[in-house]
């Protein structure tokens, strides 16, 4: 245990065996009933003559202080509040507690969280300029007056086309995500113990672990697709109309599972990241810990995910209307939904929209993720007493927590 990121190894106090074998093996004395003392005796300085047994009533409960009367974690009704050495308090978290950490993240390390952002997202928005203006091909046409197999091969065409046209997009979202994920994961690991990181200490801790980061970004995406595809084969055999609804009604099929895999694993990334885990073995820790609660991950997957969208599109619409008004060719091309050809002030002011947003909703997102582990580990194997130790708080002591281990589960 250290102070460092990374500070838990896996396992530590399971749940399942916690307050087990406290009474085994521990040389526990049980008290011995104490012997009847006799005050009618020559010794005794009591009259036989007592008066009869009063009717005394138990005194009143005490009244709760403040900050009392609540269940705490630990310690049931009347336990006092928990430790809260840097975002979060030490205990199981809620929604509220977990998107309050990862904004409170943002805005107490602000320096080092928007230098990361906002360093990545410039670099990836001039990426995806120069492939909008210079490798994205020219939008395939279609013919409106097409019927039956005709329209449906020309929209098939045209899907193709637009896929592939993004994946270089794709692949530049996908190394930014990576960067930010393992760079943010350092930072919000430090956050919770109340002790700063600069951009120089939080890149020393995660370069050793992104190519196995990589692995596993690329691996969770592969996967999903993977299931569509295979979901999606029969129909695309058989070809026709008829072979396009089987297609749509097998990836229709395929995507709760593929969606039940991807929240399953969702917590991979900080796991594979702060416990320096394997690829499989991160996969293997984030199912352990999701399991029993995928519809509470599931939930708040989706409510972060529906957060950052609408903190995109609120600022990135004003940007999206300046670049169309200063762009005559997008104006027109709005008008009549063609797709124009965007001049280099069009991509530059959507550019900056792009990246202010990506600088505010990249920590949220990886904070949401990283203190969901965080609660759960402490839900189920009583990470808090190690945060505490982490922390150098006192009352938690040196010595580990029952049950403890040291080894990957």
């Amino acid at each position: 245990m250290n102070d460092t990121p990374g500070w838990a190894s896996p396992g530590s106090a399971p749940s399942e065996g916690r307050g087990q074998g406290q009474d085994e093996g521990q040389g526990a004395q049980v008290p011995r009933p104490a012997e009847p003392v006799d005050q009618t005796g020559p010794a005794s300085n009591w009259s036989s003559k007592q008066p009869p047994a009063g009717q005394w009533s138990a005194p009143p409960p005490p009244q709760p202080g403040p900050g009392w009367g609540g269940p705490q974690h630990h310690g049931g009704w009347g336990a006092p509040p928990a430790a809260k050495p840097g975002v979060i308090p030490l205990r199981p978290l809620s929604v509220g507690e977990i998107l309050d950490g990862a904004v409170s993240t943002l805005r107490t390390h602000w320096r080092t969280v928007l230098g990361i952002t906002i360093t990545v997202s410039v670099i990836a928005e001039i990426g995806n300029i120069l492939i909008t203006r210079y490798l994205m091909p020219e939008p395939l046409e279609i013919d409106s007056d097409a019927d039956g197999e005709e329209a449906l091969r020309q929209a098939v065409d045209s899907l193709q086309s637009t896929m592939l046209s993004t994946i270089p997009m794709m692949i530049i979202g996908l190394i930014a995500t990576l960067f930010t994920t393992a760079l943010l994961t350092m930072v919000i690991s430090r956050s919770v113990l109340g002790k700063p990181v600069t951009i120089a200490e939080a890149w020393q801790e995660a370069r050793p672990r992104l190519p196995q980061l990589l692995a596993v970004t690329l691996l969770l995406p592969l996967i999903a697709a993977a299931i569509v595809t295979v979901a999606a084969l029969p129909g695309m055999a058989l070809g026709g109309a008829g072979g396009a609804a089987l297609a749509v009604l097998g990836i229709i099929a395929a995507l709760p599972v593929a969606i039940w895999l991807m929240v399953r694993f969702t917590l991979a990334p900080s796991a594979l990241m702060l416990e320096r885990q394997g690829v499989f073995a991160a996969m293997r820790r984030s199912a352990k810990l999701v399991s029993g609660s995928w519809w509470r991950t599931f939930g708040i997957v989706v409510l972060t995910t529906l957060l950052s969208l609408i903190v995109s599109m609120i600022i990135a619409i004003p940007f999206s209307v300046a670049a169309l008004a200063t762009d005559d060719s997008g104006v027109s091309g709005f008008v009549s939904g063609d797709i124009p050809d965007y001049s280099w002030m069009y991509l530059i002011i959507t550019g900056i929209g792009a990246v202010i947003a990506s600088s505010i909703t990249y920590p949220i997102t990886a904070g949401v993720y990283v203190l969901l582990y965080i609660d759960q580990r402490i839900r189920r194997e009583a990470l808090d007493i190690e945060l505490g130790r982490a922390a150098g708080l006192p009352g938690y002591g040196t010595e580990s927590p029952p049950g403890a281990t040291t080894g990957s589960q």
